[in-house]
């Protein structure tokens, strides 16, 4: 499958995705397809993890419990879609504020900075190494500042409201943060070698590789 294609497909499904959550946040009543579709990344992610415990037999031990729980709390689930949504995407961006965040701390250079290293072949100048650690600052805020903003909204905001801005605007506003840092770099480091975004993302997925267990 062509690169662009594979692209656009995944494009499709993240905006289908969207607009579903969007649409199951803000129906005011219960609604069993809508607390399917917010478990349904938390739920696989559990069963792959308990899949791939070493001994099998605990992970099926596991997944029955899951299922047993599920099938318990299914009628409250139902009836608390948009509690659910905002938890999931709520610790989605804390998860994310910890990733970049915690980098920053202690001897070790920054998640930007080590990405940048693979993308120019582990050697950088002291301009991008200064610009690489701002960049990784400028994500850990943005996170932060993303989940503070749907706390806010889910509290004080009608539920459409909060449901519009995380479930329509998150993604949009976190790929304007991709093009705004993009550019930005032209801007701070015109005299440097430059990386593409398809350079970060490959960057990215290898440093999560290397991460995994």
């Amino acid at each position: 499958m062509r690169p662009w294609l594979k692209g656009l497909g995944i494009g499709l499904v993240a905006v289908a995705w969207a607009v579903a959550a969007h649409f199951a946040s803000a129906h005011p009543g219960p609604s069993g397809w809508g607390a399917a579709l917010a478990l349904a990344p938390v739920v696989t992610a559990m069963v792959l993890g308990l899949w791939s415990l070493p001994m099998r037999w605990l992970g099926v031990l596991g997944m029955v419990a899951l299922a047993g729980v599920l099938v318990a709390l299914w009628p409250w689930l139902t009836g608390r879609v948009a509690l659910l949504f905002f938890l999931e995407q709520t610790g989605v961006y804390l998860l994310m504020a910890v990733v970049f965040g915690r980098t920053l701390r202690g001897p070790d250079e920054s998640l930007v900075t080590q990405m940048a290293r693979r993308v120019h072949g582990g050697v950088l100048s002291d301009k991008q190494f200064g610009y690489t650690r701002q960049v990784t600052l400028s994500w850990t805020l943005f996170f932060m500042a993303m989940a503070l903003c749907s706390v806010l909204l889910f509290l004080l905001a009608p539920t459409a409201v909060w449901s519009v801005f995380a479930n329509l605007l998150g993604g949009p506003l976190i790929a304007l943060m991709f093009v705004g840092e993009f550019v930005w770099r032209r801007v701070a480091l015109p005299d440097e070698a430059r990386a593409t975004m398809s350079d970060a993302i490959r960057a990215w997925k290898t440093h999560n590789a290397e991460k995994a267990p």
